[in-house]
């Protein structure tokens, strides 16, 4: 049994999660003290890849990605990289479909901290910068946590959109979705029910994950 579709899809997942970290931190954090208006269309615009359907997605990000449009071309001609059909090519679909979880996980565990230790942080002379990753980070941390298993889980079991810009080279650009839907195609029932047991396995993993960490913010 080849591993290979399995370390891709971690591999991917994890690179992913780490990017959507960090920018569904900073936008959720920035977002939740705008004004109200402001606040629902950019709400609006960062949650839309959540609802919109993978193939639209992976459509849009072709759009932009593809060796004939104008962004694709001028990197392929400038630096000879071409951006689809490459094993990271589906960090950009990735990436996009699963920063809507981090960043309305990382929002409502903004939304929920009280503010009244920032401003006793700041009667104290903190800074900004202190406050947020020693008081605001650790009072938050449990959702955030908790998101980013979300995301991570959500990358590792990506198909749509990933499929349509990087597709499917064994060896190359396969992952566990990519996979199943192969073999299932070639009559490889044996196979395809092994990826699919793995696929399961990962999934109650991260699930249990999440239930650990919702019981740990319920305990403090």
């Amino acid at each position: 049994m080849d591993w290979y579709p399995l370390l891709n899809s971690l591999r991917i997942a994890g690179i992913s999660s780490v990017i959507v970290f960090f920018a569904g931190i900073c936008a959720a954090y920035y977002i939740a003290r705008t004004p109200r208006v402001i606040k629902g269309i950019l709400d609006v615009f960062f949650t839309l890849p959540l609802v919109l359907p993978p193939t639209v997605v992976g459509y849009l990000l072709l759009r932009i990605f593809g060796p004939r449009r104008f962004f694709g071309a001028w990197v392929f001609e400038v630096f000879g990289v071409k951006l689809t059909m490459q094993w990271w090519s589906a960090i950009f679909a990735t990436t996009v479909v699963i920063f809507p979880l981090m960043y309305r996980t990382a929002r409502g565990a903004f939304e929920s901290f009280d503010e009244r230790l920032a401003y006793a942080g700041q009667t104290l002379g903190l800074s900004n910068t202190y406050i947020f990753w020693r008081i605001r980070m650790p009072y938050c941390k449990q959702g955030i946590l908790a998101g980013t298993v979300l995301a991570f889980a959500r990358a590792l079991g990506a198909y749509g959109a990933t499929s349509m810009i990087c597709g499917y080279t064994p060896g190359k650009t396969a992952t566990v979705s990519t996979t199943v839907l192969q073999l299932w195609r070639t009559n490889d029932d044996g196979l395809t029910l092994k990826w699919v047991l793995v696929n399961i396995a990962i999934s109650a993993v991260v699930l249990l994950a999440i239930n650990l960490l919702e019981k740990r913010k319920k305990v403090d």
